[in-house]
């Protein structure tokens, strides 16, 4: 992780600029961001571990608490939301046991629920990791959600 990080720090002319992705490879690495992880990114960059922390906690991409294998991100924003994300947060909870900001017991999912993926002409939608699923509906979401082990 922190030869990546040098790899990264290299492109930028101030260290700073490359904090975000420097808290990915931490993210990627780790699952979340412990706070022995946010001062791992400080001392690698050089900057105050309040700054990391700062940036970490402002961003809803990063996770401060253990997350599931699996992160979903529904989105809830006015075109999903009239074509069924709301329906479908509630097949999340009640198929699932999931509840937006929680994990599921086998910690399989985690699930956030995002004001807007950018994809309100094909919703309702989410990603799945990175993964992006539009033109959602109750049945396509357990054949997507399958995929992930």
């Amino acid at each position: 992780m922190l030869k990546e990080i040098e790899d990264i720090k290299a492109k930028y002319p101030d260290t700073r600029a490359a904090l975000l992705p420097a808290l990915y490879i931490a993210q990627k690495e780790f699952g979340w961001l412990s706070l022995d992880a946010m001062k791992a990114v400080a001392n690698a960059l050089n900057l105050p571990e309040s700054d990391v922390r700062g940036t970490a906690s402002f961003y809803s991409m990063f996770r401060l608490k253990p997350a599931g294998r699996n992160l979903i991100q529904l989105c809830t924003n006015i075109s999903c939301m009239i074509l069924g994300a709301e329906r479908l947060r509630d097949l999340l909870k009640d198929r699932y046991g999931l509840l937006p900001g929680g994990t599921t017991e086998d910690g399989r999912f985690s699930l956030v629920i995002m004001e807007c993926i950018g994809a309100c002409g094909t919703a309702p939608a989410m990603l799945v990791n990175t993964d992006l699923y539009e033109n959602l509906t109750e049945h396509n979401i357990a054949e997507i959600l399958g995929k992930y082990k």
